[in-house]
């Protein structure tokens, strides 16, 4: 293939999956169980943005390198206004729906909080990115992310990993100790904090990603080395892993877990902070996930070359690789359109099983609207210049020399 297209079926994969898991009805649907997320604590949401750092590494990385700082940094940085526009512009189509639907501002209280047309203080939180709806708040972050990102990659390409890692982590450690709780508390007596991601948490996998992205601009990753098939002792050990907290999982989920074990697993598993038992698992399936793809196929045992390429064949579906070449619109979308099905469930439901799940799987469909749109545009102007979602599949092994080995030289 001409470009990293699994990547973009990934994108697609977890957009699905975040759809359905934020799409709700009374009395809840099975549809939803079909899920990872019922058998352990990988999500879509962090595999959302652990991509869109991987992304923005490897395509701003090497623009970096060939065009310099000031060119990967101004396109960054519109690519943080767009997606602001677009989190700006769903709040905006949300409370207008509010004002025009009857007793919206009821049944979405839940999902909305306080905020109203007639509410200026909430509003204006909201438009600083403060006062965040329930299923907009992955792309405030995303902004964050992406405003402090030239600086990142700056300091990635001049070989900086031991203070990118270090301020990572010790950012992640800070939240699990509390040590953010003053700040939080300081900002929402200034202006209503509504938030679910807390962003100095989840920052340790976008940069993860970024990082990984960086190395592979520059070529410096060798893929057979990390994922060999006659190594495959770090595969099964994430296996293992993933295994021993599905159970956690499983057991929490659907039957009586005693209050002190309960109480100790949600300690570490806490989602909005990106808990330990959070990022274990998003290691251990990220790295096995890879073996599997990339070498499964090729090893003697049947059932590990039938899942190989079974998840090489999903993630390449054409349905999820058009829905992952327009990640950010088919969100947006997503996010409208579960606001407007709440209100389906709320006037026509309770509706049966088999509703439910023709209601879910023709969302899923919609979802693909705004890319097939955007697909049309690029035939209808084929002269416009559009950016590929991936770049180029080059990722052997030979090293490309830094901007640091440049300056050396």
């Amino acid at each position: 293939m001409g470009r990293l297209t699994i990547l973009d079926g990934l994108r697609g994969y977890f957009l699905v999956f975040m759809f359905l898991n934020h799409l709700t009805f009374a009395g809840d649907y099975m549809l939803v169980k079909i899920n990872h997320d019922e058998l352990g604590f990988v999500e879509g949401a962090q595999g959302f943005v652990f991509l869109s750092g991987l992304l923005a590494g490897l395509i701003h990385g090497r623009r970096m390198i060939r065009h310099g700082f000031g060119t990967a940094a101004g396109a960054i940085w519109n690519r943080s206004a767009e997606i602001y526009a677009y989190a700006l512009g769903c709040v905006l189509i949300i409370l207008v729906l509010q004002t025009l639907l009857p007793d919206a501002h009821i049944y979405w209280h839940h999902w909305l909080g306080d905020l109203q047309f007639g509410r200026r203080r909430l509003v204006a939180a909201s438009a600083l990115l403060l006062y965040q709806p329930d299923y907009l708040d992955i792309l405030p972050q995303y902004i964050f992310y992406l405003l402090l990102t030239p600086a990142l990659i700056w300091l990635g390409l001049r070989g900086h990993w031991p203070w990118l890692v270090a301020g990572c982590v010790v950012l992640w450690l800070a939240v699990q100790l509390g040590v953010h709780l003053p700040l939080a508390t300081a900002i929402d007596h200034t202006l209503p904090l509504r938030a679910y991601f807390n962003v100095l948490a989840w920052q340790l996998i976008f940069v993860g990603g970024l990082m990984i992205g960086i190395a592979m601009a520059q070529r410096r990753i060798d893929w057979d080395r990390l994922f060999r098939r006659d190594r495959p002792e770090f595969a099964l050990a994430a296996a293992i892993l993933l295994l021993f907290f599905a159970i956690w999982r499983v057991w929490s989920n659907h039957f009586a877990m005693p209050e002190p074990l309960a109480t100790r697993l949600h300690a570490f598993a806490n989602r909005g902070e990106f808990g330990p038992i959070y990022l274990l698992n998003f290691v251990a399936a990220a790295y096995a996930v890879t073996w599997v793809i990339r070498v499964g196929p090729a090893t003697a045992s049947g059932p590990l070359r039938w899942l190989g390429s079974s998840l090489g064949g999903l993630f390449n579906l054409p349905f999820l690789r058009l829905l992952g070449r327009h990640s950010l619109q088919v969100y947006a979308w997503h996010v409208i359109m579960i606001y407007l099905l709440k209100t389906v469930d709320y006037d026509w439901g309770p509706f049966n099983e088999a509703t439910k799940t023709a209601i879910a799987l023709t969302g899923v469909a919609l979802l693909a609207l705004p890319a097939l749109i955007l697909d049309r545009s690029k035939v209808v102007l084929p002269k416009a210049r559009v950016e590929p979602s991936a770049p180029d599949q080059r990722l052997d092994s030979r090293p490309r020399p830094s901007l640091a080995d440049k300056g050396r030289g």
